[in-house]
């Protein structure tokens, strides 16, 4: 966890190529398994030709990202952040609009229209600037892993020490 970590800080881009591909190996696995399954597994749903599409399609979305990792990359990666720039807008301007609407019930509404600017502002970043976004993620993540290696590593040197003492 610490060695991935380290990885996202010091190098994002090449951390979320690693991530699209391992997800394009696993949507491969999750359609040959699929598709073997349903070919000679025993039990057969109600949704076999269901089954059969949805499995052959991730099979060959996992075949597409694998083939082309950076034009996948860049294109999840995008998609992905549109939608959580939208949905930040969303939830920015839903909170400005109901605490204005609302506002004799509440003492003071400046936190909450705050909020909602802060929103509306992430939003607006995570949509003009995608890939930026999605790098700065990455680091934020590989900030968060390696802080959560170092608890780890605290708590098995405790439990150590601790049997060390029995």
């Amino acid at each position: 966890m610490l060695l991935a970590g380290l990885y996202a800080i010091i190098w994002p881009g090449e951390a979320l190529t690693v991530l699209v591909l391992a997800g394009g190996i696993l949507l491969v696995v999750d359609g040959v398994l699929g598709l073997w399954s349903l070919t000679f597994g025993g039990g057969k749903s109600g949704n076999y030709w269901f089954d059969v599409i949805s499995n052959a399609l991730s099979l060959i979305l996992g075949v597409l990202i694998l083939i082309s990792p950076l034009v996948a990359t860049v294109l999840t990666v995008s998609i992905l952040a549109v939608m959580v720039g939208i949905a930040a807008l969303l939830v920015g301007i839903m909170q400005i609009v109901v605490i204005v609407r609302e506002r004799e019930l509440y003492a003071r509404i400046w936190p909450v229209v705050l909020s909602g600017i802060s929103y509306v502002l992430l939003g607006l970043v995570f949509l003009l600037f995608p890939l930026l976004s999605a790098s700065i993620g990455m680091i934020l993540g590989g900030i968060l892993l390696v802080l959560f290696s170092f608890g780890l590593f605290g708590w098995a040197w405790r439990l150590y020490q601790r049997s060390k003492a029995s």
